[in-house]
């Protein structure tokens, strides 16, 4: 088997609000397409700030990140559409819509819901339509922060396996404050304080 790429190094990260308060000191990681690390920690760890470091919207004190092109799935699909456009609409700004019919059957995903706009979606609906804008970007490497806590059981169960379906091209790098399902999926668990 070859080895597969890597999507994601970082290298010696530092990183805090202030110099007192570190929140990263030396983090190194690699994640490798096929592999879902996941990042596991309560409130405050700095979970979330490491994804904005990785996007490039903080910048580190000191050591590198190298990413493939990457997408996100965020925590609450309701604050990442806007309110008065389709959801088709919104993917197609970011996005090709080709596959998206096979991608919509894959997950389950009714074709007419790209036609309505996010009020009209259950919560469920709307992280489906998250995942499938994340996925027809054609990332290397998805971030997924807490793809599933907005989720009853059953539908959270159906989301992680559609992720995990993509792996043979996609490595994925997910948050989460939820020690079983970090269990459940991933390939390897870095745990914050």
């Amino acid at each position: 088997m070859k080895p597969q790429e890597v999507v994601l190094k970082i290298e010696n990260l530092t990183f805090g609000y202030t110099k007192e308060k570190l929140l990263y000191k030396d983090f190194s990681l690699k994640l490798h397409a096929g592999e879902i690390v996941t990042i596991l920690g309560p409130s405050g760890s700095g979970k979330s700030t490491l994804f904005e470091l990785i996007a490039g919207n903080l910048r580190p004190m000191s050591g590198q990140i190298e990413k493939a092109p990457f997408s996100q799935v965020f925590q609450d699909p309701y604050s990442s559409f806007h309110p008065s456009y389709t959801i088709e609409n919104q993917i197609s700004d970011v996005a090709s819509l080709e596959g998206i019919d096979a991608l919509c059957d894959q997950m389950g995903f009714e074709r007419e819901l790209l036609k309505k706009r996010a009020h009209e979606l259950s919560g469920g609906q709307l992280q489906r339509a998250s995942i499938l804008r994340a996925l027809l970007m054609k990332p290397k490497l998805l971030l997924a922060d807490e793809p599933t806590s907005a989720l009853d059981n059953l539908i959270q169960l159906d989301v992680m396996k559609l992720l995990l379906k993509t792996l043979d091209s996609v490595g994925i790098l997910m948050i989460t404050h939820d020690r079983d399902l970090a269990k459940w999926c991933s390939d390897k668990i870095i745990e914050l304080r």
